[in-house]
């Protein structure tokens, strides 16, 4: 019985990181159309500087969104690495996808999208410089603004270590259990 559990759930674990792989790709155009859609509209009928902390809002919430499946997804695959592949028998996808993940020189891929995010911010903050505000605006314009581009860089940062810090981590864990046990 305790085969087709872990049958199960490996099975489960796997699909969900498919479909979360699968949702992360249908975000990244959602979340762009939709801010591209709101600042034409915003642009259309006139806007007011702050008008563009909306359309922010909009590309902020996408990345997070975005980088809320990917971390998720990375989790669970150290998760399969440590706990389902640690048998010569068993699955490899997780350890052999890591293996040849660092080959692909100047390959990398970015899942979190980050060059659009951030090339996003700062085509928002145009609408908005472009209707004339004050200092005043346009510092209260640029700090929200900084730090959707703070987080998106910190976020990438941190993607980039994450799967050599989780799999140390889950591994310190399964060493923990069974010493446990």
């Amino acid at each position: 019985m305790a085969d087709t559990r872990s049958d199960i759930e490996y099975s489960v674990l796997r699909q969900t990181i498919a479909r979360r792989g699968t949702a992360r790709m249908v975000l990244v155009p959602v979340t762009f159309i939709g801010w591209a859609a709101l600042s034409l509209i915003l642009a259309t009928w006139g806007g007011h500087p702050f008008s563009s902390l909306l359309t922010l809002l909009v590309l902020g919430a996408g990345y997070e969104a975005i980088h809320a499946l990917h971390v998720g997804t990375e989790r669970i695959g150290r998760y399969l690495q440590v706990y389902y592949e640690a048998d010569a028998d068993g699955p490899r996808w997780e350890t052999t996808a890591m293996a040849v993940g660092p080959a692909l020189p100047g390959g990398g891929i970015d899942p979190l999208f980050t060059v659009p995010f951030i090339c996003g911010v700062f085509l928002n903050m145009l609408p908005g410089l472009m209707l004339d505000p004050s200092p005043v605006e346009v510092a209260v314009l640029a700090g929200p603004h900084i730090v959707v581009l703070v987080r998106a860089i910190r976020g990438r940062l941190a993607a980039s270590r994450q799967r050599a810090v989780e799999l140390e981590s889950f591994k310190a864990l399964l060493l923990r259990q069974r010493d446990g046990q």
